[in-house]
């Protein structure tokens, strides 16, 4: 094709836009009304996923100590679970830091439950915090931690902890929330692609009349495509360039707006930067490729004259 026929396409195709300006507006309301409606659901997914990430994130291994165990069983220990593949990170917590611990996470209300504890009588033993690579293969992790405590001689573990029971609900209850939010997306994704759609071949309906004339005339089927082709490609591009910029714009206000309160509650939002490329990006792809199907799939239904 030569260039000065595509720049004559994309001038028929703009032009066409303005020439049925009511038809037009139909279309690019359709497309920012659905694309919007699936942004909304886009970000809460992402928001959702990252709540369970940061849920999961917080699910430790505490592995507590025999009283009384040497240091050296303990630096043995300690380089045993850090050289663990499995393991992320190992933090060794002292008799002394776990009371310390235990104090703040009490509260005033609970201190008169350590009254007469101290560095002579703590009844805490040592222990390590173990935080692991792949949330979900704690409790394997666990297991392994066991055996390599039972190996030792001798063995230097009371106990390992990671809410047995507990945290595989929790495991269970993130993997559904994340179907079912992606499942949420592709069904409204589906919905969108047919609404949009329909309306494009509402706009390429009311001008079968002009399809069909210039077929009579002479005008080849690759003539008559173009123009629409490039029309239903700028809808699809106005539509979603209008949905993303009052979607990115909104949100970025909900989480200035937000940003204190929930971080009070140690939930953070994703921030714009994180999402605004995705969501962008993938709207006006999906909008585009949308526009440029529906009128793709009408015009070849009025071409057979």
């Amino acid at each position: 094709m030569k260039f000065s026929t595509l720049l004559r396409h994309i001038r028929e195709g703009a032009l066409n836009i303005v020439r049925n300006g009511w038809m037009s507006f139909a279309s690019i309301g359709s497309i920012v009304v659905s694309l919007s409606i699936l942004g909304v659901f886009l970000l809460l997914a992402l928001n959702v996923n990252k709540l369970t990430e940061q849920i999961e994130s917080q699910v430790q291994i505490r592995v507590f100590l025999q009283l009384n165990t040497e240091q050296q069983q303990i630096d043995e220990m300690h380089n045993v679970i850090g050289n663990m593949e499995d393991v992320s990170q190992v933090t060794f917590v002292s008799r002394e830091e776990g009371l310390e611990i235990l104090r703040e996470n009490l509260g005033e209300d609970g201190q008169d439950l350590l009254e007469g504890f101290d560095e002579t009588n703590n009844p805490l033993p040592d222990s390590f915090t173990v935080e692991v690579v792949n949330p979900e293969e704690i409790s394997f992790v666990a297991k392994k931690i066991k055996a390599a405590g039972e190996a030792a001689s001798p063995n230097p573990l009371m106990s390992v902890k990671y809410g047995q029971g507990t945290v595989e609900s929790l495991f269970k209850v993130t993997t559904a929330v994340r179907n079912i939010g992606l499942v949420l997306v592709l069904a409204l994704g589906v919905t969108a692609m047919f609404l949009i759609s329909n309306t494009i071949k509402m706009t390429i309906f009311a001008r079968r009349r002009e399809i069909s004339i210039m077929k009579l005339v002479g005008a080849t089927n690759h003539f008559i495509r173009w123009p629409f082709f490039i029309e239903g490609a700028l809808l699809g591009i106005i539509g979603s360039a209008v949905s993303v910029s009052i979607l990115l714009f909104g949100y970025g206000q909900l989480v200035q707006v937000s940003q204190l309160e929930l971080g009070l509650m140690m939930i953070q939002l994703v921030t714009l930067e994180e999402s605004g490329l995705l969501v962008g990006s993938l709207l006006l792809g999906l909008g585009t490729l949308i526009g440029i199907w529906g009128s793709t799939i009408s015009v070849r239904k009025y071409l057979k004259v």
